[in-house]
């Protein structure tokens, strides 16, 4: 694991990128944990900002879904290359862009990508592209007792996992799940709101230990992430009984 004084003056470089780069943010979490965070423009919802990680074992690192676009992946993988960081391996956890839209940076460079089959097969339904390996059953393990990639069931998308980072007791859960601030569940195009609330409580099931939900899109927090985020499908398929014709609502992310 990085040692204190190699994270604190990476706080510091991390100060540095964000002020010469708007566009990437790397910032640390934890020991061994990274944040970062890209911007797209979409439409009339402006600059919407996602967010990934990039978990540290050693020297070792692994990302946790790309940047929204190449040009900030490539970013990500140098700024990994001037840590001195070798790295291993990413998983993206669903097919649309602000998980997978650096994927083809990764490929070319020969670092080993991973998707859940349902994410290839989409991936190469919509983009043309896939993650170089495919992963066909969950709980699979991407570093050994330390970081899980989990598929609890359809959600935000058909394809959607989340990744548990074990000794940390965070849960990665990107666009599956939303910050205590939303209102609504954002974009439905693709989402499968009808297994939402089951597939919250298989991954609360499967890891009862959560301390920590990072969300694709907005603030962190706890389990109540999660809760909250089942109770936002429940409400709306509640809605959807008593309106039929509200039709589905449609966001950025």
């Amino acid at each position: 694991m990085v040692g204190k004084c190699a994270l604190f003056s990476f706080f510091l470089a991390s100060l540095s990128l964000s002020a010469a780069d708007s566009q990437l943010t790397i910032t640390p979490l934890s020991e061994g944990v990274y944040e970062h965070i890209s911007y797209q423009q979409v439409g009339k919802w402006g600059n919407v900002a996602a967010r990934g990680l990039v978990v540290v074992d050693d020297k070792d690192a692994y990302i946790i879904d790309t940047p929204w676009s190449n040009d900030d992946t490539l970013k990500l993988v140098e700024w990994a290359k001037d840590q001195g960081f070798m790295l291993k391996a990413a998983v993206v956890t669903h097919f649309h862009q602000d998980a997978s839209g650096g994927l083809d940076v990764l490929n070319k460079r020969n670092i080993p990508t991973y998707a859940y089959q349902e994410t290839n097969r989409l991936l190469k339904q919509h983009k043309g592209l896939s993650a170089k390996h495919t992963i066909e059953e969950t709980p699979f393990s991407l570093l050994q007792d330390k970081i899980d990639v989990f598929y609890p069931g359809g959600g935000h998308t058909a394809d959607n996992v989340v990744v548990w980072l074990e000794q940390h007791q965070m849960l990665f859960a990107g666009c599956f799940v939303k910050g205590l601030n939303s209102k609504h569940l954002g974009n439905l195009e693709d989402a499968v709101v009808a297994q939402w609330p089951t597939s919250i409580e298989n991954t609360l099931n499967t890891y009862p230990t959560i301390k920590q939900v990072f969300p694709g899109h907005g603030r962190s927090g706890d389990q109540s992430l999660l809760l909250h985020t089942a109770k936002l499908a429940e409400n709306y398929l509640a809605e959807q009984k008593s309106n039929p014709s509200s039709g589905s609502i449609l966001k950025a992310h």
